[in-house]
């Protein structure tokens, strides 16, 4: 008999970047990305999230913190299995960056927990290898 030992509330989240140059103005110090972000619910309960909180650092250390409720003026609900996309942006004073944070989620049963959103770069094409 094979145990599992995986939690029932498990999210995944996926980025992907773009640096939007038409809105960028290098000379002024500011860099535009858009990021898109899918959240899976790969858990075995339905999760809504309720807040989210990033942390965006330029490669000057400079910190952003930014909280609260939903995304994108959403708080979606994800049935084991679903998936939800999103389209965001933030502007940096420094080609290249990095973000992280998490969502704070509400599972069916009541129980609340973070879904971890690992550190990502942030870079104009071509600065990074």
């Amino acid at each position: 008999m094979r145990m599992s030992t995986e939690s029932p509330y498990n999210i995944e989240v996926e980025v992907d970047i773009n640096y939007i140059e038409a809105q960028s103005v290098p000379d002024a110090q500011r860099f535009v990305f858009a990021y898109t972000i899918t959240i899976h619910n790969s858990g075995s309960i339905a999760a809504r999230l309720l807040t989210r909180h990033w942390v965006i650092t330029d490669s000057n250390d400079k910190v952003q913190e930014v909280r609260g409720d939903g995304v994108v003026g959403e708080t979606p609900h994800l049935n084991p299995g679903e998936s939800f996309r999103y389209t965001s942006g933030t502007i940096l004073e420094t080609p290249v960056g990095r973000m992280e944070g998490s969502y704070q989620m509400e599972a069916d049963d009541g129980v609340t927990f973070d879904a971890e959103i690992m550190p990502f770069s942030l870079a104009i094409p071509r600065t990074l290898h």
